[in-house]
């Protein structure tokens, strides 16, 4: 039962993260060593610029 809980709150913090657009590193670098073996993996630090940049595509913020 209590693993059942953890893992419900574990989805439930990777969801309220990925709304407020706080991409999930330890996805990301499992997607990575899964299907990409032969990539580097970034650093969070360089994987989150990347991110925002993408988000916001560099232009330093939104426009409305």
């Amino acid at each position: 039962m209590t693993m059942t809980l953890q893992k419900l709150w574990q989805r439930l913090v990777q969801t309220a993260r990925l709304s407020c657009g706080v991409p999930d590193y330890d996805v990301y670098v499992a997607h990575l060593r899964a299907h990409h073996p032969e990539r580097r993996i970034p650093t969070y630090a360089e994987f989150f610029r990347d991110r925002q940049t993408a988000r916001y595509k560099g232009t330093g913020g939104r426009c409305c």
